[in-house]
């Protein structure tokens, strides 16, 4: 028979091969910050793959909106658990992040051996603005299926004011729509209702491998789980204190570099550049790991690679390691997958224990009105990265003056068209982006 609807059972559950290449295509694909790394993960897994639906991905962004460290590592974590348990989580995460890594630590033995080079830079420069439009694309996708009503815009208008006009910190944002959504659940539950229509809800589960109604085996609480994941993860945060005593020198210089990337790991709400002020203030200031000059070079190589932009702090620990053992690249490099390592391990102790819980509330009513309120919030803070990632890369302060690049302006608007008008993939635009970046400095338009 033809014309008959996809039901979620026409899908098969994706097999592992499968969602492990794609979480390590991720890995070297993700720029564009957290909008732009949930915009690819969207696209993929809910449009193309159909393996969870829109609701389930949103229930799983909305939590990781809540917790310290890069939401979307943690997103990627979360999806894999749902599609294939721990090891799914586990290779998620660590896929998204490994490219990044290994990357980064080649460009940071290039920059302190040889310095900046020049080509390279060019093909950032025609790659960055194809990104704003990934990142724009990416924003107007989730707030189509965030933004339902009316208080919904509302909020995400408010919340884009607060942070970008007024800088208030991203937790007390969130902290406060759940606030406010707890508060009219109580006085004003009626302004939370959807007003959607139950066909329109089906229609939007149906076709999906994991949809609303799924319920997933080895995917409940238990406490037994969570005392040996917690035993688990203590031992292999404890595991390098041990290996400090013996190939490694100086155990003090390891042990403090191990706590403060720890700490910072823990009050990384935000995102990174909410956590780049407290690093920069301690590496530099008081732990003289590395110079204010250095801390900027290291977040321009962070906003050029793949991958989340806290791996900024990767950077920082091969330059503490760099720096404090006179210019070894062996102690920067030992230095680098330190803090990579005691930067992560906690976003998977919070995917692993907490997924579980949050699962069992993705049937609540009043849990679903208080989320889709944080969702509505996050949309502006998503807007806020839009533009300040477009600002960065379309002006240039110099010489007192706003200094506008028109190539990257009119290069955002070409990849806009692309993407959207002519459904360009996003794999060959990057490309194509890093070419026309190279043939500007070969003809002489850009120079770095």
């Amino acid at each position: 028979m033809q014309a008959e609807p996809t039901t979620v059972q026409a899908i098969s559950k994706p097999g592992f091969r499968e969602a492990f290449f794609f979480w390590l295509k991720l890995g070297f694909i993700s720029f564009g910050g957290p909008a732009g790394q949930i915009g690819i993960m969207h696209e993929f897994v809910v449009e193309q793959k159909k393996w969870i639906s829109d609701s389930r991905f949103l229930h799983a962004l909305n939590y990781c909106m809540l917790l310290p460290g890069p939401e979307a590592q943690q997103l990627a974590t979360y999806i894999g658990w749902l599609l294939h348990g721990v090891r799914g989580g586990l290779t998620a995460g660590i896929l998204f992040v490994l490219p990044s890594v290994f990357i980064l630590l080649g460009l940071s033995i290039v920059y302190v051996t040889y310095g900046s080079i020049p080509w390279v830079a060019a093909l950032f420069y025609g790659l960055k603005p194809a990104v704003v439009a990934i990142v724009a694309l990416a924003l107007f996708k989730i707030s189509k299926k965030a933004l339902v009503n009316w208080l919904h815009y509302v909020l995400a208008l408010l919340s884009f004011v607060l942070i970008y006009f007024l800088n208030v910190p991203f937790p007390f944002i969130i902290l406060g729509a759940i606030v406010l959504a707890v508060a009219l659940l109580r006085f004003f539950p009626d302004v939370l209702q959807q007003r959607t229509t139950e066909q329109k809800e089906l229609e939007n589960e149906t076709g999906y491998y994991i949809n609303a109604s799924t319920v997933l085996p080895d995917t409940g609480f238990s406490w037994k789980k969570v005392t040996t994941q917690f035993a688990i993860a203590l031992l292999l945060w404890i595991a390098p204190f041990a290996l400090y005593y013996l190939p490694l020198q100086d155990y003090s210089f390891w042990s403090n570099l191990s706590l403060f990337f720890t700490k910072a790991a823990l009050v990384t709400f935000g995102g990174a550049y909410a956590v780049l002020p407290y690093v920069a203030q301690v590496a530099v200031e008081k732990l003289n790991w590395l110079s204010s000059y250095q801390m900027i070079d290291g977040l321009a190589l962070g906003e050029t690679t793949p991958g989340p932009l806290i791996m900024v702090l990767a950077f920082v620990g091969f330059m503490a390691g760099y720096n404090h053992f006179s210019g070894s690249l062996l102690m920067g490099t030992m230095g680098l997958f330190a803090t990579t390592f005691y930067t992560f391990l906690p976003c998977f102790l919070f995917i692993l224990v907490g997924a579980p819980i949050v699962e069992r509330t993705k049937g609540n009513a009043r849990v679903k009105a208080v989320l889709s309120v944080v969702t509505a919030a996050v949309v502006g803070v998503v807007l806020n990265l839009t533009v300040y990632f477009g600002q960065a890369v379309v002006i240039r302060e110099g010489s007192g003056m706003l200094d506008v690049g028109y190539f990257s302006l009119g290069w955002i608007i070409v990849s806009l068209v692309a993407m959207y008008r002519f459904k360009v993939g996003m794999i060959p635009w990057i490309i194509v982006s890093a070419l026309a970046g190279l043939v500007m400095y070969l003809l002489g338009y850009y120079r770095p």
